[in-house]
Order: structure tokens, then sequence, then C-alpha cells
């Protein structure tokens, strides 16, 4: 029987990328919101039966906050390589190419040219969560693993679990503190659980995707604060 290993992947929980006047605010130092807490509890629950032989994070605030409110017995490591897509300035895009930016950054075919916000392209991030992820695969001191990251990471790994390759399916929707679960092996990945939320039943999952929600979020405060 073959031996494998196990991954919960989580996205890091609840936070607003916003200002109340619409200000895009600095995404290395986003703390979660009193949701995102909550969400991160319940994700906790969840998994308390579990024992991770490993923590991972990218090292941003808010996969250590997640991640500390998950399993707080451990101490998280940080792995800069599974930092999130980098934007550019949202200030930089014209206005008539704003919903665009947001709502089409992970929709239909993304080639490895698409553009995340005017910043960091699909084709860059492949090229350093695909390393990541056989690094850690390499690494035999470890039997179950928690690594709590961001969307973009997440769509990657599962991606690569997937396809074996450096190909990148946006349409894998990752939710807030979502739990997904792969198993990895001699013959490679398995998926078995994908975008699992906890704080959500499974009939109450929004059909908006998160990017969506963040274009209606920034149109709603940048246009409350002019």
């Amino acid at each position: 029987m073959t031996k494998r290993r196990r991954l919960y992947l989580m996205r890091h929980a609840a936070v607003s990328y916003f200002s109340a006047d619409g200000q895009p605010v600095n995404a290395d130092d986003v703390p979660l919101t009193a949701e995102g807490e909550e969400q991160a509890r319940l994700a906790a629950a969840t998994l308390a039966d579990v024992r991770f032989d490993r923590v991972i994070t990218s090292g941003l605030r808010r996969t250590l906050e997640t991640a500390r409110i998950v399993s707080p017995d451990a101490e998280p490591e940080l792995w800069p390589a599974l930092r999130e897509l980098r934007p550019g300035r949202l200030e930089e895009i014209a206005d008539d190419g704003l919903e665009a930016a947001f709502t089409g950054a992970f929709a239909g075919a993304v080639s490895p040219e698409t553009v995340f916000l005017g910043g960091e392209t699909i084709g860059l991030l492949m090229e350093r969560v695909v390393p990541a992820l056989a690094e850690l695969v390499a690494e035999p001191n470890w039997d179950t693993a928690l690594a709590v990251l961001h969307g973009g990471v997440n769509r990657a790994v599962l991606s690569h679990a997937i396809a074996g390759d450096q190909s990148f399916f946006g349409g894998f929707e990752q939710s807030p503190a979502c739990i997904n679960v792969l198993d990895v092996g001699e013959r490679g990945w398995i998926v078995r659980v994908v975008n699992h939320a906890s704080h959500l039943p499974l009939t109450e999952h929004a059909r908006s995707t998160t990017m969506e929600e963040y274009y209606a979020e920034y149109v709603a405060l940048r246009g409350s604060g002019s």
C-alpha cells in the first residue's frame, strides 16, 4: 500500500484591503478582521483532532495570525516564496479597466502572461510556488502539515497538483479560511477536498468570487469617500 503524506492547505481568514475612504492599505501588514478571527476559530475547531508536524505560512501577517489561531501550539514557518501575487498600484489602472482587472484576475484561460492587478504575472507566481512545493515534498521530516497561504498561491498549488506542471486554473475559488486537503506520495498528488469553509454551510457559499467582492468593496468605499 502506498504511503502518502497529507497537506491541509488553507487560505488566510478575512481581512480588509481598503481603508474607510477606499484607499488600498499595505497588503503585507493587513490584519485579520473580527470576522476573520471567528472564521479562523471555526477552522481550528474543524481541525482540532489533527496533529500537524509542520505549520507553514507565507510570513505575511494575515497568514501568521490565521495559523496561530488554527494551530496555537506550533511555531509557524515563514516561506517567502509562497507570498501572494504582488499587485501593482491601483491608481495606475484606468477607471474603465478596474472592473476587468479585479473580476478577470482569475477568470477564463489564465496564461503565464496574465497580470494580477497591474503587478506580478501568473508565470512569475508559478516560478516561485512550484519549486517551493517541490522543496516541501522533498523534505522527509513530516507526515501531516498545515500551510496557511493565499487565494492565488492556493490556486497555483492545486493547479500543479492536478496538472503536474505550471498550468494555472483560476476557477478554484478560495473562500477566506477555507481548507483544501491534498495527499502526496510516490505517484504524485491527490486532491481530496477543495474550498471547504467551516463557517459556510454547503448551501451558503456565495455565487460571487472574492475578487468580485473586493471590487465591489473598493468601488463602494471610494465612492463614499469622494
